[in-house]
């Protein structure tokens, strides 16, 4: 083989088949990063091929049949349902800030958070606002979803945790953001923690859960801050994050703008950022970046697949056979966290923090390119 080529080759032992590429001293020497990661990766095809890929197209295969037990319209544009296991039994547990992924008409998945009391294992709550630019999955809540209807379901999970070391907790909601939140509430004083929640809203008209906040042994704990209300009722971030005490998190939930005002209210004012905590219902405006076309790698099989311009990384992916699990697809859930050996991503996602993001070791394909003209990929 000459100085500076390359090539690879099928090599088959009992069920799998992987790929072994071979590389020059030259392109060792030129490329030291990208070289020993994918080395590293084709090391661990066997069990990548035979156990990671599986087991992503597995993830989402245990669905939950549940029947919807009741959907009533809480105020204008959001509705409530509750879900319970269709064959009576008790659902998985959940703890506060979790989500489920529901299984729509039309074959949509979506992501919604769980906002009654942790401790209830007869039933699920979710609450849907109709966005006004759906992309099918609010439209398909609001018009096709009726009580009595079969609805599958994931299993729980939670990437918005309650730290379990705090000694007082602000929680922050903007609109349909509280249901998160209020489920993080009920834990809360049921556990006789400290805490105090602000609820923002554009009006009163659109504030979902008011009588069930009422009559709540925490409706002292919560204020509520609606735009076209008093002045001196108005949500004061610089105010109630004056002043960080130790022990202190906070929680954010709603719109990014709402998200982003306050984490911008919390590190001006010296707020630690693994203690400030926060989960976008809406994803944030695209970030001018790198727009052009890349090239992905998948590790496991040596593949290289060229992004085009108007496509997404899990576009062409899926379009290949490459399975990675998905749901939001607006780069807000997390699901398609994927990691990186090799390259710079050009992160569009609402999900990562910016410590994480400045890691460059992972990013959402869904929405992410590429700053680097190829990315390689643990797949």
């Amino acid at each position: 083989m000459r100085q500076g080529d390359s090539r690879h080759s099928d090599v088959t032992g009992g069920p799998t088949t992987f790929i072994v590429l071979w590389t020059t001293s030259r392109f060792r020497e030129q490329n030291p990063r990208t070289y020993n990661a994918v080395l590293a990766a084709f090391k661990e095809a066997t069990d990548i091929l035979n156990g990671n890929q599986r087991a992503a197209a597995d993830e989402m295969s245990d669905w939950i049949l549940t029947r919807v037990v009741s959907k009533m319209i809480d105020v204008s544009d959001i509705s409530v349902l509750e879900l319970a296991d269709a064959e009576g039994k008790r659902l998985p547990p959940f703890s506060a800030g979790s989500h489920v992924d529901v299984r729509l008409p039309g074959g949509f998945v979506r992501p919604y958070s769980l906002c009654n009391n942790p401790k209830e294992r007869h039933r699920y709550v979710v609450a849907v606002l109709r966005e006004a630019n759906s992309r099918g999955g609010s439209s398909a809540m609001h018009d096709n979803v009726r009580v009595g209807d079969s609805v599958q379901i994931s299993e729980p999970r939670n990437r918005f945790h309650l730290a379990p070391s705090a000694r007082r907790s602000i929680l922050l909601a903007g609109g349909i953001g509280v249901t998160p939140i209020l489920c993080m509430a009920e834990h809360l004083n049921d556990s006789g923690a400290d805490f105090e929640m602000h609820y923002c809203t554009r009006s009163w008209g659109r504030t979902a859960f008011i009588a069930r906040i009422h009559a709540s042994n925490f409706a002292s704990r919560v204020l509520f801050h609606v735009d076209d209300g008093p002045i001196e009722q108005r949500l004061d971030l610089s105010l109630i994050l004056a002043g960080p005490e130790i022990g202190t998190h906070v929680y954010v939930c709603g719109p990014s703008g709402f998200i982003q005002a306050a984490l911008t209210s919390a590190r001006k004012h010296g707020w630690a950022d693994d203690h400030v905590h926060r989960e976008h219902f809406t994803a944030a405006s695209s970030i001018a970046g790198s727009d052009g076309e890349f090239e992905v790698l998948v590790a496991s099989t040596g593949k290289t697949y060229r992004v085009a311009k108007d496509q997404t990384v899990i576009e062409v992916l899926t379009d290949a056979g490459v399975v990675i699990p998905t749901s939001c697809v607006e780069g807000t859930c997390g699901t398609c966290l994927t990691e990186i050996l090799a390259g710079e991503p050009d992160h569009r996602d609402s999900f990562l923090t910016d410590a994480e993001k400045a890691g460059n070791d992972r990013f959402l394909p869904c929405v992410s390119r590429a700053r680097s003209e190829s990315l390689v990929l643990k797949l």
